[in-house]
């Protein structure tokens, strides 16, 4: 199984029932049932007061027609738990509990690594310097839900998530949910956003300008924002490179 198992969540780290399930080779609504048989045992274990009397629930995504496959999100020490109602151990099942165990270390280490880089004095003028810079966008693109329902969008108030998410999805390979998603980028990402947010506002300012429609002003920015994300490249939140600082990275 080459997908990685273990993910964020809301800062914590989270390994998804169904490919848990894949990995010990059991069937998905047999493990759920397992979980639900012993829930007061998974629910002592759980570690944020916010989900202690409740399991976290993902969808998973139908690969082809289908409905989407409800999962619970469990932490380190639920899987663990987990781990020891199933008794067959094959080489298959042996390798991935292996695979497991790996990546909530590795992931528990980087968490670590990105909180000692947050907190050098740099990262902290860093940070400020692109909160300005997100003020700054984000009066821009109000003033752009205005200038779109001008013209008749019926839903302007849906371009500032849009402007958002296209700068996140050009610029990061984000695996797994966050609550702020800037809160997880090191100095050179929260510069690279910040210029591309600068890039965003300037493709608005000119679109308003020139009073151009405001669907095509949009598609203008995002072909600014694609064009300087081909120079830039993507990187991972939180990018490996933290890794290679943790304690267990420098040995690898």
């Amino acid at each position: 199984m080459n997908t990685e198992i273990v993910k964020y969540y809301q800062g914590e780290e989270r390994a998804g029932t169904f490919l848990i399930s894949q990995g010990f080779e059991r069937k998905h609504e047999v493990v759920i049932k397992l979980i639900n048989k012993y829930r007061d045992r998974f629910m002592r274990l759980e570690n944020n007061k916010q989900f202690s009397n409740r399991f976290i629930i993902e969808k998973v995504p139908a690969k082809k027609a289908g409905r989407p496959v409800e999962e619970f999100l469990l932490n380190e020490r639920q899987t663990i738990f987990l781990g020891t109602l199933f008794r067959n151990s094959n080489d298959t099942i042996l390798n991935f509990k292996e695979k497991l165990a790996d990546e909530f270390v590795k992931l528990r280490e980087q968490n670590a690594a990105l909180k000692q880089h947050q907190a050098t004095g740099t990262y902290h003028i860093t940070r400020d310097m692109s909160k300005l810079i997100r003020h700054e966008a984000t009066d821009i693109m109000q003033e752009f839900e205005r200038y779109a329902q001008s013209q008749g969008s019926d839903s302007p108030e849906k371009y500032y998530m849009l402007f958002t998410k296209m700068v996140n999805g050009l610029l990061f390979i984000v695996d797994g949910k966050f609550k702020n998603l800037r809160a997880l980028m090191t100095i050179p990402q929260l510069m690279t956003t910040a210029t591309a947010e600068s890039v965003v506002t300037k493709g608005i300012s000119d679109g308003m300008k020139n009073k151009m429609f405001y669907k095509d002003i949009y598609k203008d920015v995002k072909s600014r924002v694609m064009a300087f994300a081909e120079l830039t490249g993507q990187s991972k939140v939180i990018e490996d490179c933290l890794f290679l600082d943790s304690p267990s990275g420098l040995n690898k």
